[in-house]
């Protein structure tokens, strides 16, 4: 008997021993599409490392993760240049070497000049390299339009109540609030141009179907209700999504414009193995792997010219707004169902 709890006794002492946790060299985190198993595992072949990718959807929950830890839970994250600004002023990222990064010199002139991209740089440090870029535009149904929408007060048509899929995120909803009623600069909103906004934006809750997060949940809800018109904030990505299950869609810039994001790799302050982290970025700038990005994503990349811009479309890109967690908690009370009169607006 005594040998049979023995036995057991060592046994519950055995599977009771901590697991060894999975050695990882390189921890990135990106939006979906930015780095797909087979582009990772020829990465891992290639430099015999261990890459771990985690996903988000939208830039508050980058924010988020990014902010647990200070950063040291990833190594390289995929950001926008107007969203980067935060992260440098918090210490969150830290400056890149393009010297390390041979592949830069294949990209198109555009975004080789680092110092003429506004939030790619600090002083006289480099924060990101420029990897993905797309406008913001408005999808609409051929069901429901001959022709395509001129402005985004279509969104908020009452016709349209229950059939308007919107964006799930504050930052860019807020602007896109600013630039359909005009304010001079949507990125720095003045306490009454953001009341205004908010107010807009609680009348765009009343009239969406839903808020969506992901391309994929986009393209789940327009398949299964009768989806007039999106907001498309991942822009040609799920456009080409759309396009490919059969939906018979347009896409169209508004004559306010749209709004447009630039998609960069930083490298975050928990930063472990910089040299690995550099590699990493040389090798998404190889052509085909960039090309592969814009073969599956219909993302523009930034080796090779995008042949679907027009040169009359008014393009705004993407700039620090005036205040991200006020925009973030407001956003979260339009969500939550809030009124403009409960709300304790500036």
């Amino acid at each position: 008997m005594l040998r049979v709890l023995s036995t057991l006794g060592l046994w519950f002492s055995l599977i009771s021993l901590p697991v060894a946790a999975e050695q990882v060299d390189l921890r990135v985190l990106a939006w979906p599409g930015y780095a797909d198993a087979d582009m990772v595992a020829a990465f891992e072949k290639r430099h015999k490392v261990k890459v771990k990718v985690s996903y988000i959807t939208n830039d508050d929950e980058m924010w988020l993760r990014m902010g647990n830890k200070q950063g040291a839970d990833y190594d390289v994250f995929a950001v926008n240049t107007a969203e980067l600004q935060r992260y440098i002023d918090a210490n969150l990222a830290v400056a890149i070497e393009p010297s390390s990064i041979d592949n830069v010199t294949k990209q198109l002139p555009r975004f080789s000049r680092l110092s003429d991209i506004p939030g790619a740089t600090r002083g006289d440090k480099v924060y990101a390299i420029p990897y993905t870029y797309s406008e913001m535009g408005l999808i609409y149904n051929r069901n429901y339009f001959d022709t395509p929408p001129e402005s985004w007060q279509v969104l908020w048509d009452p016709q349209y109540q229950g059939k308007v899929l919107a964006y799930n995120g504050s930052a860019h909803n807020y602007s896109l609030a600013g630039l359909v009623a005009g304010v001079s600069n949507p990125f720095q909103q003045t306490n009454q141009e953001f009341t205004s906004s908010t107010e807009r934006l609680l009348a765009l809750r009343r009239n969406a179907l839903t808020f969506y997060s992901s391309p994929e949940e986009a393209l789940d809800y327009f398949s299964q209700e009768s989806v007039a018109l999106v907001f498309a904030n991942y822009g040609a990505q799920q456009l080409k999504k759309l396009q490919d299950s059969g939906a018979d869609i347009g896409y169209t810039i508004p004559k306010e414009g749209a709004l447009a994001w630039l998609d960069c790799w930083a490298l975050s302050n928990g930063v472990q193995n910089r040299d690995l982290a550099h590699q990493w970025i040389n090798f998404t700038l190889e052509p085909w792997v960039s090309e592969l990005l814009t073969e599956r994503q219909g993302l523009a990349n930034t080796i090779v010219q995008d042949t679907r811009s027009v040169a009359e479309d008014k393009i705004i890109w993407l700039e620090q707004v005036e205040d991200n967690q006020r925009r973030t908690d407001y956003w979260e009370n339009i969500l939550s169902g809030k009124t403009l009169q409960t709300m304790a607006l500036p």
